[in-house]
């Protein structure tokens, strides 16, 4: 059964041609299966461009200067990455390949940190901990960071919550502080200018220092100026396992009190002795849905996590910097107790290295140079080889590395995993940086997610094992994340609709990056276009570099943006 908007569109494009002469468009993807978004069956036909707009869906009679024949295969709107770090490797290489080749159009920024608003003391401190990617900081604010990505040039299009923690550091710096009243109101009047410029809403990372610091009142008052200005709140909560619950709980009380939507990010029940406590964390989140809460979800397609060596030590040792959680690690005493804690199983901190196991840390990105023969190696190797208890050997890295380092963690349920991937309001996003194979990405490895996730999705989950249709994996991959970050005329394959679009054979899409060898592109899709240009073709990068900066609701560019009295004063 065709989609009451393919099939509306048809109409629309039929009579516009039978007006008058055949119309000419600027681009035309021809013959292939149109899955538009809302999630049903696919219509055959045609997308027609012209500018940066879809111009016809449907039967498209006409010509064009550029036609892309995808016969046998779908056409889709582009997906957006609801969970992207490329903050520092577009940057370096706009094309954004990893992501590109599988059909990413829009990658969305913002977990707990964003590239803006930054004081000279925060540039300062960026500028000395950068890793293999160097650059200068030229901007102090999100949108003039998202507008220096966009003048540079990117094959895709660029978004950000503004980060709940540099909200904090701000004002608070990086110590472990409550605001005072004044400050709070300085915290939140910095949430209020960057929505104005744009952001989606604010971000929170709460299980990492400095942003584990802020309680639920100073997040609520942050979401709530969010709400007001047409955002929502999106989080990686305070415990993804011996807390799940009671984290999910925090984040709907936000939710609830602040009056904006909530979305919680990369759902996950971590460690074995947290896997059957999905049931109880989706019937939490599905009983706020029905009491009137927008609450959604998104993941990646893997069972495994990555982030640093810092989620397998207490808060408390990393008040006050990367610098300042280094020296006391090397004091004795506060060594002695870290690892205490450490071993404990303490509620106070999330220990991601605890439910992985030492033979499930995978090392995987180090900034010292003498310290990357070890990358590939566990962390139970890496101990066993020195002589030390894995919690030294974990101490001992991040002291001679000078950063948290980064590390997988094997810690999660595959049939946990192959379940949420149906779930109704789950969007996904890859958690990682857009890299390729080559210098400077290869200096260090990756999580395979970084390559492979949504290609993962298409091909495991929808054509191999059957979790979902592939009509209700491309809405979840467009139309879904799009209504939920407010965004205008994206998400769907429709006349007036931004032209982001992504061709590709649902027989042969394929991700082929493992932990093993992450470095890996995604095979199956062959044109993406952005904006109206082709951004792929062929599956290689074009020289197009047609990325924009997509702005939330309450951008004062726009004629009805800007914020307003309450979240309620805003419809979803």
């Amino acid at each position: 059964m065709k989609s009451l908007l393919a099939a509306t569109a048809m109409v629309l494009c039929l009579t516009a041609s039978a007006a008058g002469s055949a119309p000419r468009y600027d681009l035309i993807v021809r013959d292939g299966e149109i899955y538009d978004g809302t999630g049903g069956a696919p219509l055959r036909g045609d997308v027609a461009i012209r500018g940066e707009r879809i111009a016809c869906v449907g039967a498209c009679p006409g010509t064009a200067r550029t036609v892309v024949d995808a016969k046998g295969k779908a056409i889709a709107p582009g997906f957006i990455n609801m969970l992207s770090w490329s903050t520092d490797s577009l940057i370096q290489d706009g094309r954004a390949q990893s992501e590109l080749r599988q059909g990413v159009t829009l990658q969305v920024m913002g977990e707990g940190s964003s590239m803006g608003p930054l004081t000279p003391e925060m540039k300062a401190l960026e500028l000395k901990r950068q890793g293999d990617i160097k650059y200068p900081i030229t901007w102090t604010t999100l949108d003039e960071y998202l507008r220096f990505l966009e003048t540079k040039g990117v094959s895709v299009n660029v978004a950000s919550f503004v980060g709940a923690a540099t909200v904090r550091v701000n004002v608070l710096g990086e110590g472990d502080v409550d605001p005072t009243p004044a400050q709070l109101q300085q915290m939140r009047a910095i949430v209020v200018k960057a929505m104005e410029d744009g952001a989606l809403g604010v971000g929170s990372s709460l299980i990492y220092a400095p942003g584990t610091f802020a309680e639920t009142p100073e997040l609520t008052a942050l979401v709530t100026e969010a709400g007001r200005c047409g955002g929502m709140y999106i989080s990686h909560m305070r415990s993804e396992g011996a807390r799940l619950l009671e984290a999910i709980d925090e984040l709907i009380e936000i939710s609830r009190n602040s009056g904006a939507p909530a979305e919680i990010y990369h759902l996950k029940a971590s460690g074995r002795a947290n896997w059957d406590k999905l049931d109880a964390a989706l019937a939490k989140i599905e009983a706020a849905r029905a009491s009137g809460l927008r609450i959604t979800t998104d993941m990646y397609t893997y069972p495994a996590s990555s982030t640093g060596l810092d989620a397998a030590m207490p808060t408390w040792v990393q008040a006050g910097g990367v610098e300042a959680w280094i020296s006391r690690l090397k004091d004795p005493a506060t060594r002695a107790k870290v690892i205490e804690e450490m071993r404990s199983g303490s509620p106070n901190f999330e220990n991601l290295q605890r439910g992985a196991g030492a033979e499930g840390t995978l090392l995987v990105g180090f900034k010292n140079p003498k310290l990357k023969p070890l990358t590939g190696k566990t962390l139970a190797e890496v101990a066993k080889a020195r002589g030390v208890s894995p919690e030294d050997a974990a101490i001992d890295l991040v002291i001679e590395d000078g950063s948290r380092v980064q590390v997988v963690y094997f810690s999660m349920s595959e049939a946990n995993v192959a379940r949420q991937v149906a779930l109704p309001y789950m969007s996904f996003g890859s958690d990682a940086e857009a890299q390729a194979p080559e210098d400077p990405f290869t200096l260090s490895s990756t999580h395979p997610r970084a390559y492979g996730n949504f290609a993962r999705l298409l091909a495991k989950y929808v054509r191999d094992e059957k979790r979902l249709t592939l009509g209700e994996a491309v809405r979840k991959l467009s139309a879904l994340p799009a209504h939920n970050l407010g965004l205008r005329d994206r998400g769907q394959l429709k006349i007036g609709n931004y032209a982001d679009v992504v061709v590709f054979d649902p027989a042969t899409i394929q991700d082929h990056a493992t932990f093993e060898k992450p470095h890996q592109f995604s095979t199956g899709v062959s044109e993406v276009v952005v904006n109206g240009q082709l951004a792929l073709a062929n599956g290689a990068p074009t020289a197009a570099r047609p990325g924009q900066v997509v702005r939330g609701r309450g951008w004062t560019g726009w004629k009805d943006g800007g914020c307003r009295t309450s979240a309620k004063d805003w419809s979803w």
